[in-house]
């Protein structure tokens, strides 16, 4: 459909033929520039993990995901593989750290990547998740604050989501590293 139009260009009028056309989907493409940009990591680290796991001899299936804007990578399969989470996911993170690194080698950006080996971090947020959910809960019924153990800022992040969860109680991080707490309190 054409129509004209009329535009003062430089104090005069100028006579213009404009056409309707369909909307310009330009929100789309840089959503996936960004989801192949994370592929992009997630290919980079899993090629990185793989090789790992040649080198030490361990069996396990790597995955590849996105959610949200991070790369999520998993292990699982193998039957050792609880050996690379180690105590408390010390070992995890330090894999995590050490993928991240071979990332941002590659690509030059720093990477926001979540490594996870034989569930066990999907198993920690569960975990984590009702445990925020039921100090909130305690703390609405008492009205006293609770303060969890100490935890690492992923850990707090997700204490903090489930708290946030709860109408009547809030959640804040108190203290330093490594001691650093979720504390929850009623509002």
């Amino acid at each position: 459909m054409s129509s004209e139009a009329d535009i003062v260009v430089d104090g005069e009028n100028a006579d213009v033929s404009t056409e309707t056309t369909a909307p310009v989907t330009d929100v789309d493409v840089d959503i996936d520039d960004s989801d192949d940009d994370l592929i992009e990591e997630g290919e980079i680290a899993g090629d990185y993990l793989e090789q790992l796991l040649d080198v030490l001899d361990f069996d396990g299936d790597i995955d590849l995901d996105v959610e949200g804007d991070r790369a999520i990578v998993s292990i699982d399969g193998g039957d050792d593989l609880t050996k690379l989470v180690g105590r408390k996911g010390e070992v995890l993170d330090a894999l995590q750290e050490l993928t991240r690194l071979a990332v941002q080698q590659s690509t030059g950006e720093r990477s926001r990547l979540m490594l996870d080996i034989a569930g066990w971090r999907a198993g920690r947020r569960e975990a984590l998740s009702a445990l925020g959910a039921e100090a909130a809960q305690r703390v609405l019924e008492t009205g006293e604050r609770e303060e969890l153990a100490p935890m690492t800022p992923f850990e707090r992040k997700i204490v903090h989501d489930a708290v946030a969860k709860v109408v009547g109680v809030s959640s804040e991080s108190e203290g330093a590293e490594p001691s650093r707490r979720v504390v929850v309190l009623k509002d």
